[in-house]
């Protein structure tokens, strides 16, 4: 897949990787399209990132996504990259959850729903460009959960186990289908996520080098990206399963007793 002359959108694009993969992509020559739910934000990235689109659109509602098409297909008809990024990750204390059910699995709407009704609803227009690109960012933790966040590991392995199937069913047509596995990345959702505890014997990698990595396997149609520990956590998971999620889960007994929630 070649990295400069596309038109690409990355939905969660005002912070972390997404913002990250904005700058890097748009720096190799790349028209970059972003949404983020913030429209501070969206104002401040449009004044950093001179010729980047910004627009408004919330990837956990359908009728955002439906008028987001609509507003892309129009406004930039070569767009031929989509990069399904927005993600939400949350440590939850199954025993004390006060949440409601529908703010429960907020994380599936956001992590899993957004991105299937996102790839579903641009793969036509997608599949008429010369050549295409679908890349969906899930997460080291697809293959192997950490137990403080049971959703969200649940909603990456669900997107891991999508994108496979969309990888077969897109075979032979000019779309190609990447999955992103970020490790650990230092942005706003692992400090808010994670704390040191979490943390303990885990690589924290830049987001700057990690974006870096995802640009090369793309360029290299390298269709599993997995930079850094993610790697490690792909292999361990198939290699001792147990073992890695034994390291995973040490975090469990002091958010259970250690007043984290």
């Amino acid at each position: 897949m070649k990295t400069t002359g596309n038109t690409i959108l990355i939905t969660g694009g005002t912070s972390g990787i997404g913002l990250e993969m904005a700058k890097q992509l748009h720096a190799l020559g790349n028209t970059i399209v972003i949404t983020g739910r913030d429209e501070t934000r969206l104002a401040k990235v449009a004044a950093a990132l001179p010729g980047v689109t910004t627009l408004k659109s919330d990837v956990s509602r359908p009728e955002d996504i439906e008028a987001l098409y609509t507003q892309v297909v129009t406004s930039h008809p070569k767009l031929n990259v989509l990069i399904n990024n927005a993600g939400i990750m949350r440590k939850i204390n199954l025993h004390k959850c006060d949440d409601s059910l529908n703010a429960l699995t907020r994380e599936i709407d956001v992590n899993l729903k957004g991105p299937i009704q996102l790839a579903t609803i641009f793969l036509p227009h997608l599949k008429s460009q010369p050549d295409a690109a679908i890349m969906n960012v899930s997460s080291g933790l697809a293959f192997v959960p950490l137990p403080t966040s049971p959703i969200y590991c649940a909603t990456k392995a669900a997107l891991h186990s999508f994108t496979a199937s969309l990888r077969v069913q897109l075979q032979g047509s000019n779309v190609r289908v990447f999955e992103l596995c970020p490790p650990a990345t230092e942005t706003e959702l692992l400090t808010t996520a994670m704390n040191s505890q979490d943390r303990k014997g885990i690589s924290v990698m830049s987001v700057s080098d990690m974006v870096a990595a995802a640009v090369r396997g793309l360029g290299r149609n390298e269709f599993e990206i997995c930079p850094g520990q993610s790697n490690q956590l792909r292999f361990l998971s198939r290699l001792a399963p147990k073992f890695i999620l034994g390291q995973l889960s040490k975090s469990v007994e002091h958010m259970l007793h250690g007043g984290q929630s």
